[in-house]
């Protein structure tokens, strides 16, 4: 049975329909959703160990990976960090197929052990070869003792088994933050903060996953124990999937939607289709499916129409040819009409595709922590009460630069602001997403401040460390993690609270694309500022020993590109619609208000 869209439902749900909402989440047995039986921090923080646990594993290769390259490998400074970028960015962009199987057939829980697996396979022929072929001979890859040469299979194997565990994690990734999410109940009062803290918390463990690798494994790694920090990240990940199946009894499951690729095709087909029809003079006359086939399709809640791309509310409209009888029924012809639903689905990501795009210069920013900073690094005095420090544990101040904002955000910041602005909301995600890119910016000028001082302490013509100290760095490492926290969690928040039912992964794997088209944006500017500096014989800005280059000039064209961002990042926000659910029509969270 299907109806036509009413104002009368336009702010309000009647309870037999908040039921139905909870209904769209199953327990593992198939039973609907109960409040303290399933979900809720029961399910959440187990899932919080995972993800600390992952992460752990995953940057016990990704922090290193840079100097493994040039060591290991024996590349240049320059190719070794755009191999990297590549790999990174690899590994967000496959976080768009994970999310496409959770979001159209498997679900999160399928999505994540099955790709869980992946990437604890992955880990494991990595270590075997580093261990059989790379690393050879043994403990070679420090700072003193030079790799032998490696044959062409050898290397091809490395890439293929790193770019395993690229698919791996970047398949899991967006899932299992969205599962998380899905154990909150955002319509139940009691829950729905639950959802918020969660992110914050889900990235809190990320990076404290994170420290142990960017300190310990870290320190193994640069002194050529490569072998044994793999491995240790294979234990890790192994462990992690070991948690996940472990809580299977405590999830709550949503309902895949269907292929969402074949819904967005419908509408533009439908849309184009009908290009001459005539527009009705509002939304009541758009054709929508009653609450019990939206069950069906998934538990997807109804989103309101809203103006705005305008052509495609044609798929929406009623004509004859729409529908076809066959044994006394009738069938709506999927190709030619649409639902209000439907057609706000494809209007919400397009939306949300200029503040994404605004998102990616941020990713370029981020992504020297992983590159340039490391080899920034190496370029100085390394050395803490008679010990010699790898460049990459630097990281540990982002990491708790991280941890000290979240709380420092938690429980001063919004309180604060909720105080001033007398609401319970603070900051919206649009707005702190906005401070992330200014603290960015100011990230991009300390960098370079010191590497001009660095320069200037600089042996000039020979490769040896300039004696500009290591711990100079530290506040560029602290504004890129404080960054991160208004950044990214806000984006996490809000491309999940701003997709529909049906695109929950999807929203949360646009966080992970801005990254990865972040890395490839960061290879294209690396590549397009070493053709231009490196014209006439020239070392250029980034050249395989630094004392030769002008990295500063680099990080200040990035802080300046940052403020240009900026800049059509706020005249996008102000102008971005947040999506209006059935029964939230009233909420503004995500927008950007002053």
């Amino acid at each position: 049975m299907v109806h036509l869209q009413t104002d009368s439902k336009v702010c309000k749900m009647e309870d037999a329909q908040d039921k139905d909402i909870l209904e769209s989440s199953v327990e593992f047995t198939g039973q609907h959703a109960a409040e303290g039986r399933s979900g809720g921090w029961l399910a959440g923080n187990f899932l919080l160990v995972n993800q600390g646990l992952a992460t752990l594993a995953f940057f016990g290769v990704n922090v290193n990976l840079v100097l493994f390259l040039t060591r290991v490998l024996q590349q240049s400074n320059a190719v070794a960090a755009n191999n990297v970028s590549k790999w990174t960015g690899a590994l967000n962009i496959f976080s768009l197929v994970g999310a496409f199987l959770s979001d159209s057939c498997w679900g999160g829980y399928k999505t994540c052990v099955v790709f869980q697996a992946v990437f604890v396979f992955g880990l494991t022929v990595l270590s075997l070869t580093s261990h059989l072929f790379l690393v050879k001979p043994s403990g070679c890859g420090d700072q003193w003792t030079p790799c032998g040469s490696h044959t062409s299979l050898e290397v091809s194997l490395f890439y293929f088994v790193i770019y395993m565990v690229a698919l791996g994690n970047g398949g899991y990734q967006p899932t299992v933050a969205s599962f998380g999410a899905d154990q909150f109940d955002e319509d139940d009062p009691k829950e729905a903060p639950s959802k918020d803290t969660f992110f914050l918390y889900f990235y809190l463990a990320l990076n404290l996953g994170s420290l142990f690798s960017n300190t310990c494994l870290s320190y193994f790694e640069d002194r050529g124990m490569w072998a044994w920090g793999f491995w240790a990240s294979t234990v890790s990940a192994f462990v992690a999937l070991l948690i996940f199946v472990g809580a299977t009894p405590t999830y709550r499951h949503r309902k895949p939607g269907g292929n969402t690729l074949s819904r967005f095709c419908q509408v533009v087909v439908g849309a184009s289709r009908k290009w001459r029809v005539g527009m009705p003079p509002g939304a009541d006359d758009l054709y929508e499916e009653d609450g019990k086939e939206l069950q069906v399709a998934g538990g997807r809640r109804r989103i309101l129409h809203t103006e705005g791309f305008g052509f495609l509310d044609r798929a929406a409209v009623v004509d004859s040819d729409d529908f076809t009888f066959q044994a006394q029924s009738t069938r709506r012809k999927l190709w030619r009409l649409c639902t209000i639903t439907q057609v706000e689905e494809v209007k919400c990501v397009l939306r949300l595709l200029p503040i994404w795009l605004c998102t990616i210069l941020y990713s370029v920013v981020f992504t020297q922590m992983a590159s340039l900073f490391v080899v920034q690094g190496a370029a100085m005095r390394r050395t803490v009460g008679g010990v010699t420090i790898p460049p990459s544990i630097m990281s540990a101040f982002d990491i708790l630069s991280v941890v000290a904002f979240i709380f420092f955000y938690k429980r001063l910041l919004q309180p604060l602001v909720c105080r001033v602005r007398k609401n319970t909301t603070g900051l919206t995600e649009l707005q702190r997403m906005g401070i992330g890119l200014i603290i960015a910016a100011l990230a991009m000028v300390s960098a370079g401040v010191v590497e001009h001082f660095r320069l200037k302490l600089r042996c000039r013509g020979c490769t040896a460390a300039s004696s500009l100290h290591i711990m100079w760095q530290v506040p560029q490492y602290v504004l890129v993690g404080a960054s991160e926290v208004f950044m990214y969690v806000s984006q996490l928040q809000f491309f999940n609270g701003q997709t529909p039912d049906g695109l929950k992964s999807f929203g949360s794997a646009l966080y992970m694309t801005s990254i990865a088209f972040g890395n490839f944006f960061s290879d294209f500017i690396v590549t397009i500022v070493m053709k231009i500096t490196s014209k006439g014989g020239r070392p250029g800005w980034i050249p395989a020993n630094l004392n030769d280059g002008h990295l500063d000039r680099f990080y200040f064209l990035l802080a300046a590109l940052s403020c240009a961002d900026l800049v059509v990042y706020v005249v996008c926000a102000k102008s971005y619609k947040c999506i209006k659910m059935e029964g939230r029509c009233e909420k503004t969270a995500g927008g950007f208000h002053v």
